[in-house]
């Protein structure tokens, strides 16, 4: 098979100044463009997905010796890494973009992957990959365009709603004994989907399929953070109260804060690098975070704002939105929560200003309010790594949920 490299190509877009194209094709949106808001025209596909035939790249040895987990809607593989630091092996990711792909297979070398549309993909290839080996768990993180709140085009028909049914030919045919299913709270308000993705799940994998919101900060994300997680497993009801939460109320320990989590980075002029830390970490996160970087820090590098963004986030309390259309967009404050990181669209800007520097977030930032820790690559350019980090679980999120479940196991 063809290696998945041959079809990668670099980031073209991320050499784009903020300010100059976003999804909305200007710094500050305008609510009157039709195609923006217009439920009846068909959102913009990424460019950067791969529409032709799946391309297979296989990875090294499965050990006998480790649960092993398959991640279908992979993107750059929170989720798989979650579970990984919880004690599985990943064996395989599979997304249909790109640059997804090239940072799952750079964080996790000894995986195979396949890029391509998942409704292209034949369940047989990965049974044949397995081999004898029973899969432990089939994860999947559906996309979540179509059911998010964020989502002004958000409406029950939108074609990306039913991928969860693609997600179900690989369950019939790979019969794993534990499924987990992520997507957004709003799904729960949509339809009736929940309660049909819990039916056809558990009849299509002879298991009992419940789901429950989970909130991100009580497993250490410093991000007020809600996913809907689904999980099933042969012979046994799984009990989320088994999900262990480590902060909060009754933890012991308090929320991580926006200072917590990335107070320790260095300062930044607008599209300046720093590679080094010059602080030593004051928060447990922090030092978490660090634990394998050796020093070094990677993605850092603060968005090529133009002067009017700059004095845009200058002017804005920390706390308080940049945009008085999109509260979303606010300036950081040290003392919180950071909102809930989004994706942004196909070609997004900044969404967070820093609480001190008159700048967006770095990569490496946006990084750390995920839990992705310092060692994790985000490949594919400032704009899609905007993307990966936007979509992704929450590291730290899935490692609650992959311990629970491996009690089960």
């Amino acid at each position: 098979m063809p290696e998945l490299k041959k079809y990668i190509v670099e980031d073209s877009c991320s050499c784009i100044e903020d300010g100059q194209l976003n999804i909305y094709g200007k710094e500050e949106p305008d609510i009157a463009e039709k195609s923006v808001w217009d439920k009846s025209v068909k959102v913009e596909e990424n460019g950067y997905y791969w529409n032709k035939e799946p391309v297979f790249q296989k990875g090294g040895f499965i050990p006998d010796d480790k649960l092993i987990v398959v991640e279908l809607f992979s993107g750059c593989g929170g989720t798989s890494l979650g579970f990984e630091m919880a004690g599985f092996e990943i064996v395989l990711g599979c997304d249909i973009h790109t640059p997804s792909i090239q940072t799952f297979k750079t964080n996790h070398p000894n995986s195979s992957t396949i890029t391509g549309d998942i409704k292209k993909v034949n369940p047989l290839v990965i049974k044949e990959l397995l081999g004898d080996r029973k899969l432990d768990v089939l994860i999947g993180g559906i996309p979540c365009q179509g059911f998010s709140l964020n989502n002004r085009k958000r409406h029950e028909n939108d074609d990306r709603n039913y991928m969860y049914k693609e997600f179900a030919r690989f369950v019939e045919v790979l019969q794993p004994r534990v499924v987990v299913l992520e997507n957004v709270s709003g799904m729960k308000s949509t339809g009736n989907f929940v309660s049909d993705i819990e039916t056809h799940l558990s009849d299509i994998g002879n298991m009992t399929v419940k789901s429950q919101l989970l909130y991100a900060a009580d497993y250490g994300v410093p991000q007020r953070r809600t996913r809907l997680v689904f999980v099933g497993i042969k012979g046994k009801e799984f009990d989320f109260n088994s999900i262990v939460k480590t902060h909060g109320k009754g933890t012991g320990r308090d929320y991580v804060t926006v200072k917590d989590a990335i107070g320790d980075l260095p300062s930044l002029n607008t599209k300046e690098t720093k590679n080094k830390y010059d602080k030593k970490p004051f928060s447990p996160f922090q030092e978490l975070m660090r634990m394998n970087a050796n020093g070094t820090v990677t993605g850092h590098t603060a968005p090529n704002h133009p002067l009017a963004t700059i004095e845009k986030i200058k002017n804005t309390k920390p706390g308080e939105p940049m945009y008085e259309r999109f509260k979303q967009r606010i300036r950081l404050a040290w003392d919180i929560l950071s909102p809930t990181q989004v994706s942004g669209g196909i070609r997004p800007q900044f969404q967070l200003g820093h609480p001190e520097d008159n700048r967006g977030l770095t990569i490496r930032e946006r990084c750390r309010i995920q839990s992705f820790p310092d060692d994790f690559i985000v490949k594919g350019g400032t704009v899609q790594a905007r993307v990966q980090t936007g979509n992704a679980v929450p590291p730290l999120l899935a490692k609650a949920v992959g311990l629970a479940i491996k009690k089960y196991l």
